[in-house]
């Protein structure tokens, strides 16, 4: 069984990001899987891993991604100096250091040394006093790539959802919101759903932008005007989509669990239901990259950062997830290659 390199950035140093590495990685099952590499900092795994109780994690410095051991956990060190840390807080100092370490595991990723990408929370406030100028994740990985669009999707066993605007400011959302766009995020997420979930035919729930869908246009003219003739166009191109469906019903009247996922309008609209339902057992997943990347459904918890509190559950279903998704991309990727041949799918189970 091939284990994939699984490259692990170590996020804001002053969250809970190391911590939760440190308790996920501390698994019966993830160096049967996989070998983790952490770009980050040994001294400061271990500064976090004192105030870590109970667990039997240990890491080993590597060079290079090509001087891994493939039997221990990896740490490659991104930092030339002693880096600041100041738990509870974002920093510049600690932005930089998110920087570089994204910096260098995006290299390594470009290059084909990566076979999968997990990323820790990073603090927005942080990065950009660091001089970032993404919104998040999913923006960055976008350009180092050079992948024009991307889907900010987040996954459970039991729901599935992406937003069409991503980290977009609520007062620009409505601007993004064009045929162009939409047309482009469902084909994505149809694809990502048959490519990197194995779901031959997907059917897909669009959202509404205004309140109750518009109401027949009456608060708002987006449904009527551009999303209703869109989802005609796609359903008689073969897609099964269905919508625009009102938020707060299609959630509360367990619609959602009649389809395989859901293209939100704009980031709360799909993140609060996603969160509500399924927190600590979710995955961020960015469709549309040339590499799988993951993290988890949460952020920095600076309130939690240096108390022991902080639930790996989350960034272990990252890891599983990550692993998941490129074991279904080569599957899928060598029944075209070869129709006839019926190869299983693989999937990595484990248990908490």
């Amino acid at each position: 069984m091939k284990k994939y390199k699984i490259g692990i950035s170590l996020g804001d140093i002053n969250g809970i990001g190391p911590e939760i590495i440190l308790k996920a990685l501390d698994h019966k099952e993830v160096l049967r899987h996989m070998t983790p590499i952490i770009y980050g900092s040994g001294k400061v795994l271990a500064y976090h891993k004192n105030m870590v109780k109970n667990i039997n994690t240990s890491f080993i410095n590597a060079k290079d991604v090509e001087n891994v051991s493939f039997s221990k956990v990896n740490v490659i060190n991104c930092a030339d100096n002693e880096v600041q840390i100041s738990l509870g807080k974002p920093t510049e100092a600690s932005g930089k250091f998110a920087i570089d370490t994204l910096t260098k595991l995006a290299d390594d990723a470009k290059s084909g040394k990566l076979d999968a990408i997990v990323t820790a929370p990073i603090n927005k406030h942080a990065m950009q006093l660091a001089g970032w100028k993404f919104p998040g994740h999913t923006e960055f990985f976008g350009s180092v790539f050079d992948v024009k669009d991307q889907l900010m999707f987040m996954v459970s066993d039991s729901l599935k959802i992406a937003t069409a605007t991503g980290h977009t400011p609520l007062v620009d959302v409505a601007s993004k919101i064009t045929k162009e766009n939409i047309r482009a995020k469902i084909q994505l997420l149809h694809s990502s759903l048959k490519v990197d979930f194995g779901i031959e035919k997907p059917v897909i729930g669009v959202l509404g932008l205004n309140p109750h869908a518009g109401d027949e246009g009456s608060i708002g003219k987006e449904e009527v005007d551009l999303l209703k003739p869109l989802i005609v166009e796609l359903k008689k191109s073969g897609l099964l989509v269905s919508g625009p469906y009102p938020a707060d019903g299609f959630f509360g009247s367990n619609q959602f669990g009649k389809v395989d996922g859901i293209l939100a309008m704009y980031h709360d609209q799909g993140l609060i239901p996603f969160k509500a339902l399924t927190f600590n057992a979710g995955v961020n997943f960015t469709a549309g990259l040339p590499i799988v990347r993951t993290s988890p459904d949460h952020g920095t918890a600076y309130n939690l950062a240096g108390k022991n509190l902080a639930n790996p559950k989350s960034f272990r279903q990252a890891l599983f997830t990550a692993l998941d998704i490129t074991r279904r991309r080569m599957d899928y990727k060598e029944a075209n290659a070869n129709p006839l041949k019926n190869k299983p799918k693989q999937t990595a189970r484990f248990e908490e």
